[in-house]
């Protein structure tokens, strides 16, 4: 089979690149499909690595698109118009356009896109000699957060001590990789561009296999550099969760002496050092699972990139792990801090929250023997209302039976109209206390059924 030569690379339908395939939307012998197949058989393509032979340099832009991704489709909508192709699908996650002697490869990602112009070797070290890929005219989609330089060079014993020469000594990372089939160099400075250059010395791989290792120097590049996004937040919430463990401190020791009526402002200081401390913790949380996420990426392509150090040289894993394994735990430093501290903070409101609750009960508490004083008195003024009640019935019953025995005449043998009249009165004042007890009896009772 005819290997691309390194003027003619191989060309990718923008078409196939951008669109699931038929059998995808239509399943197996004609079966339903679920709504998210295409998409999850298409991830495994969703990155393709570039085909290309030695020598050809590689410049790769990677911009934070906090817009979404309207810039990328406007620009490549325009730049696939100018070369003929058909502009990428909104939902498209990688388009290439061929440009010339070289090609624009764009990729997205969750919360950048990426853009590589793969084109022939530079013949100097210096970048001028590459000239602007994308054009003075191109539009960036965002804020520029990586810039990465790749030169493939067929390796010779003189373009190795060249090539290396070019480095800063001092950082140079070197390695012989791929089973010694590439020699791969950097010192992890940017060049007058701002550019972090690589140099891959080809001893003979296949172009699938060149442009696999060249995405892999992409990625350690780009990933490390979103990883490092998390240590400036770090390093900007430190001190803001050193005052708040301070004044929790604070706020701790003045709970073992503190009265009653300050209870509750100390409740209130609390909560609003706990909800500061959540909203840094949410405003934290997806930059510190992303930074953990990009520093896996990074630890995988590393574990795949190299075989064997050049003696004198760090490796790519040593020289990063010095200055990124701290910084990733500095980032989980944080996060847990914040997940103590707000713990802390929760058990301390909690402390106060039932101090509160036990003063609540013991104001009830007061309250009801308070009520229950109250309900005896109004008792025992109920059962003098009801004597002076059954004397005061007893009263208007025997004046009106007084006038009754009057109005008829009532005469008992041998007893006057007065002696009768003042038999009246015991016999009236036990049949209205009867009644009354009765009454109060019934009363009682209805109460102990409730």
């Amino acid at each position: 089979m005819e290997q691309p030569s390194a003027n003619k690379p191989v060309e990718v339908s923008a078409t196939l690149s951008t669109r699931p395939s038929k059998s995808a939307h239509q399943g197996v012998f004609g079966f339903p499909v679920h709504k998210d197949r295409a998409t999850a058989l298409g991830e495994v393509h969703a990155r393709p690595a570039p085909v290309i032979n030695a020598p050809r340099t590689l410049i790769k832009l990677c911009f934070i698109t906090e817009g979404g991704f309207a810039v990328d489709q406007a620009v490549l909508a325009e730049l696939s118009r100018q070369n003929g192709i058909s502009p990428p699908l909104e939902r498209a996650r990688h388009h290439r356009i061929a440009m010339g002697k070289g090609s624009l490869w764009w990729e997205r990602h969750t919360e950048a896109s990426t853009y590589l112009w793969e084109g022939p070797g530079a013949k100097n070290f210096d970048a001028a000699a590459v000239g602007h890929p994308f054009g003075e005219a191109f539009p960036a989609p965002g804020s520029l957060i990586a810039a990465a330089r790749i030169d493939l060079v067929k390796w010779t014993k003189a373009q190795e001590e060249k090539q290396l020469a070019n480095f800063d000594r001092s950082t140079l990372c070197a390695s012989v990789t791929r089973n010694g089939r590439a020699i791969i160099a950097t010192d992890f400075r940017q060049d007058q561009d701002g550019m972090t250059r690589f140099v891959v010395l080809d001893k003979g791989m296949a172009p699938q296999r060149l442009g696999a290792l060249a995405q892999r120097l992409f990625d350690i590049e780009i990933y490390r550099t979103l990883a490092m996004l998390g240590l400036p937040v770090a390093q900007r919430l430190a001190p803001r969760m050193r005052e708040v463990e301070d004044r929790l401190a604070e706020l701790t020791h003045e709970m073992r002496s503190l009265e009653p009526a300050g209870v509750e402002e100390l409740l209130d200081e609390m909560t609003a050092l706990a909800g500061t401390l959540e909203a840094d913790a949410a405003s934290s949380l997806y930059r510190f699972g992303a930074s953990r996420a990009y520093d896996n990426i990074v630890q995988d392509r590393l574990q795949n990139l190299e075989r064997e150090p050049i003696a004198g040289h760090d490796t790519f894993k040593f020289f990063l792990e010095r200055r990124l394994a701290p910084a990733m735990r500095t980032c989980r430093a944080i996060e847990e801090r914040q997940a103590s501290l707000s713990e802390k903070l929760a058990r301390a409101a909690t402390l106060l929250r039932t101090r509160i609750d036990v003063e609540v009960e013991k104001q009830n508490r007061d309250l009801l023997q308070s009520m229950n004083r109250r309900a005896k008195l109004q008792l025992r003024l109920q059962q003098t209302v009801e004597g002076l009640s059954v004397a005061a019935v007893s009263y208007y019953v025997v004046g009106l039976l007084a006038y009754l025995t009057k109005g008829i005449g009532l005469n008992l043998p041998g007893i006057s109209e007065s002696a009768l009249i003042a038999l009246f009165v015991p016999v009236t004042l036990f049949s209205i206390w009867l009644i009354v007890r009765r009454i109060r009896k019934h009363h009682q009772e209805q109460d102990d059924d409730i």
